[in-house]
């Protein structure tokens, strides 16, 4: 396969795949029994890559990983070993210097809005983005416009 799988996204590619529900029962233990195929393992390299290859934020990379079918108890222990290592603030930091870079001129409320939005995409709180949007000096009037008209994360 080309990329790692959690084990309920290999169930439901084996039962898509084969004539019986035992046979991909048969199948799962097998590769569990292997250790071809493990949640925690799987949690950790997603949450490594995407929180400091990609530099995504818990949100995002938690939200990933409930869609994928991962046990909470594995996002949490993948999050907090990942997030131990770096902060998001540097996370946001290294995101906003790079978008800044490509901006022209003054960052209005509309461009302010475009990063606040962007990063609350990755999956930052608002509360670290509006305070990192303030340490790079984007106008203060903009940040409390956007932080009043745009509803806080999940």
């Amino acid at each position: 396969m080309r990329r790692a799988h959690s084990v309920h996204e290999m169930r439901q590619l084996l039962e898509r795949r084969t004539e019986s529900a035992d046979d991909a029962s048969a199948v799962l233990a097998r590769l569990k029994q292997n250790k071809y195929l493990d949640d925690a393992l799987f949690a950790a390299e997603f949450a490594r890559v995407h929180g400091l290859a990609r530099r995504q934020g818990r949100f995002r990379i938690s939200r990933e990983l409930r869609q994928r079918g991962v046990p909470d108890r594995h996002i949490e222990a993948a999050l907090d070993a990942v997030f131990a290592e770096t902060s998001e603030a540097d996370l946001i930091r290294v995101r906003l210097k790079r978008k800044l870079a490509s901006f022209r001129g003054r960052i209005d409320q509309r461009k302010a809005a475009s990063l606040y939005r962007g990063l609350l995409r990755a999956g930052f709180s608002g509360d670290a983005v509006r305070d990192a949007l303030r340490a790079a000096r984007v106008d203060a009037a903009a940040i409390a416009d956007i932080a009043e008209s745009s509803p806080e994360e999940e």
